[in-house]
């Protein structure tokens, strides 16, 4: 059994710089994978006109690849250098993983 999990945060882009190097920071933490999306949602308090327009907002998604007793670890990182109400996080089972080659 594979005791993996995704860690997906979702986050505006003005906190891209924060929760990357937050988690960088860390050596025992692994890698991490960062898009660019967008979101829909029913709050548009802090969108600009353009998103508001549109209906959707800007916003960054990071998965990590993490040790399911490391996810508090990953987390501490970010509430010590972040600690932001739009950042959402949530964990996946990982069922495999591994490299083709």
């Amino acid at each position: 059994m594979n005791d993996d999990v995704r860690l997906t945060l979702v986050f505006p882009p003005s906190l891209e710089d924060s929760v990357t190097e937050a988690l960088s920071a860390r050596a025992d933490l692994p890698g991490f994978t960062l898009l660019h999306a967008e979101g829909h949602t029913s709050d548009f308090r802090t969108a600009s006109a353009s998103e508001r327009v549109r209906g959707r907002v800007q916003r960054r998604v990071l998965w990590m690849i993490i040790a399911r007793d490391r996810v508090e670890v990953a987390l501490g990182a970010l509430r010590a250098e972040v600690a932001a109400h739009d950042v959402r996080w949530w964990l996946e089972p990982v069922l495999a993983s591994g490299r083709l080659a």
